[in-house]
């Protein structure tokens, strides 16, 4: 793969190929991302999964507008994070489309950046949590209805669970077996469907992160600042309960998302309050009653919708997800459903935070 970076993607951006640099950066489960650092220059490239992403130029011209609209902001102090930029190709194009050899698009690397999987703190928590909201409030005045969908329905979760229920039915790798539990689960969940549908048409359209994960906030190693909000690629219009929820999903265990430790997968509520506290000192005044009201519900969608994911990717026989060992997206989707079931049992009190 590095050959073929160095030999095929890298002549598109002009720099000498001969002393270039390249190592494998990150642990996302879709793409396939690398740091590029040759003599006088360095970006991070990625290889776009178009299995996953079926509309790729959708997708950088979404994140060129949204890095656009923050770069604005930036420049008149009403944003404070570094904004992550689209780096062109030499001809100007924001990627390079190589058709069966794969969609090759580059970024600014930002130095001095650091990212965590699992919160350890209240203050990391607290200051991801801000960051998100600052992120959010900085495009509420940007038009959502200029995104293309990359992912259409990306945070359904009826649409999910239809998705189950045909692997289910299928079960066409025999793996049902090792998880007829956790389906049951999901399918006894009926009620946050109707809750959903009643909820979802009174929430305004905002523009939408739909990835929180705490590992997409970049800290400055140097002080442990915010400095970042990365990875657009599922930047759409969509309710930002959503986000939140993601947010609630990834920093309040103080397990990693695929770890079979399950005896430790809860929801510290401590992490839960400062969520909440960083979250909305930055969109308080943005949010809607409704939306505010919607954030528990997008708490406890996002644990299951997500383990639903993970669950039916199992049982296709793991085509989305990333793997590295036999049942990982199971040992994932226990994991989710684990805090999920988390969540409802800390219902009265987690709801506290939100007054």
């Amino acid at each position: 793969m590095i050959d073929f970076i160095r030999q095929s993607v890298l002549p598109y951006f002009a720099i000498g190929t001969r002393d270039a640099k390249i190592s494998p950066l990150g642990n996302g489960h879709i793409n396939d991302t690398f740091l590029v650092r040759w003599s006088d220059g360095e970006f991070v490239l990625q290889g776009l999964n178009t299995q996953v992403f079926k509309t790729p130029n959708a997708l950088v011209e979404n994140a060129h507008k949204i890095a656009a609209h923050l770069a604005k902001k930036r420049k008149s102090n009403d944003y404070t994070l570094t904004v992550v930029k689209p780096v062109r190709t030499e001809k100007g194009l924001l990627a390079v489309d190589l058709g069966a050899q794969g969609f090759w698009r580059a970024i600014n690397y930002l130095p001095h950046s650091h990212s965590i999987d699992v919160v350890s703190s209240e203050d990391e928590a607290y200051s991801a949590a801000k960051a998100f909201g600052h992120f959010a409030s900085a495009l509420s005045d940007f038009d959502a209805t200029q995104l293309e969908d990359v992912i259409p329905q990306f945070h359904h979760l009826p649409g999910r669970i239809d998705q189950l229920k045909a692997a289910v039915k299928n079960d066409q790798y025999n793996r049902l077996e090792t998880c007829r539990d956790w389906v049951d689960l999901v399918f006894s969940q009926q009620d946050i469907l109707q809750e959903l549908a009643d909820v979802s048409p009174t929430l305004p359209l905002r523009t939408c992160h739909n990835d929180t994960k705490i590992n997409n906030m970049l800290y400055d190693k140097r002080d442990m600042s915010s400095l970042a909000i990365i990875d657009l690629d599922t930047c759409m219009k969509g309710h930002l309960m959503y986000d939140f929820g993601d947010m609630v999903r990834t920093f309040t265990s103080p397990e990693e998302e695929d770890s079979t430790s399950l005896q430790n997968v809860h929801v510290r509520e401590s992490i839960f309050a400062a969520i909440c506290r960083g979250y909305l000192s930055e969109l308080g005044t943005v949010l809607t009653q409704d939306e505010k009201a919607s954030l528990w519900l997008g708490a406890r969608v996002m644990c299951l919708m997500i383990g639903v994911r993970f669950l039916t990717d199992h049982l296709n026989g793991d085509i989305y997800f990333h793997i590295h060992y036999e049942k990982h997206n199971l040992a994932r989707a226990a994991n989710q459903f684990t805090l999920y079931k988390s969540l409802l049992e800390q219902e009265i009190q987690l709801k506290t935070y939100f007054n």
